[in-house]
């Protein structure tokens, strides 16, 4: 498969994730757990499976990665050459940013609408987010989660895993991360799903990014690092 061809397809997919996940939580609102809202759980099924569509859409062009922490672990792990893992993580932050262009657009067309602090599904924490958790709790949240999520992936994905079944089960377990995570930081494990929307919100969402660029991809680097030193062969 051509260097394009999968740039591209991460991009559509990072596009998707971005545009399902948040989408979902901006416009269903976490806060809303009435008959038209979503809800904690709603949300987090949101963000599952569009990982899983997109792992059977595009999985087989680019390895479906639409993450630049897994990019980097992949990287990390000798899966990925450097030349990729950049490209890779500049189509995902593009299709990011298109999505969370195209939401705030949408969003615009609603009735008094303004943009609020942490906008259109961002990332963040402390006071005045969800369960205004601490910077500590949110750091430690972002990298275990994201290290779990990765070695989800590494395991699915191997030689002797079953294929077919890799993209639900990483879908779930994103799923799964989200159930807990929502309240802490809104759930990043993902440096460019945190950064369109961040763009675009500004304020508390932009100060707040580089914990969620930091974190995944420390997490997704030590995953990399324990896979390759205690379970591989």
């Amino acid at each position: 498969m051509s260097s394009t061809k999968k740039y591209f397809a991460e991009g559509l997919g990072t596009f998707a994730l971005v545009l399902f996940g948040c989408g979902a939580a901006a416009v269903a609102g976490v806060s809303q757990t009435g008959p038209d809202g979503l809800g904690l759980l709603g949300i987090s099924l949101a963000f599952g499976l569009a990982v899983a569509v997109m792992a059977y859409t595009i999985g087989p062009i680019s390895g479906c990665h639409i993450n630049p922490a897994i990019s980097v672990a992949m990287l990390v792990a000798g899966k990925l050459s450097a030349k990729d893992t950049f490209g890779y993580i500049i189509s995902q932050c593009i299709g990011a940013i298109g999505a969370a262009a195209l939401l705030y657009m949408i969003l615009c067309g609603g009735a008094g609408f303004e943009m609020p602090e942490w906008g259109l599904g961002s990332n963040g924490w402390g006071e005045g987010y969800l369960g205004e958790y601490n910077m500590t709790s949110a750091l430690i949240a972002e990298f275990v989660f994201t290290f779990l999520f990765l070695m989800v992936i590494f395991g699915t994905t191997a030689k002797n895993a079953s294929p077919a079944m890799a993209g639900l089960a990483i879908g779930l377990s994103l799923a799964l991360i989200h159930m807990v995570v929502i309240p802490i930081t809104g759930t990043s494990v993902n440096p460019a799903r945190s950064l369109g929307p961040a763009l675009f919100a500004g304020g508390m969402a932009l100060e707040q990014l580089w914990l969620f660029i930091v974190a995944p991809i420390a997490g997704g680097v030590f995953a990399a690092v324990v896979r390759k030193l205690f379970i591989e062969d």
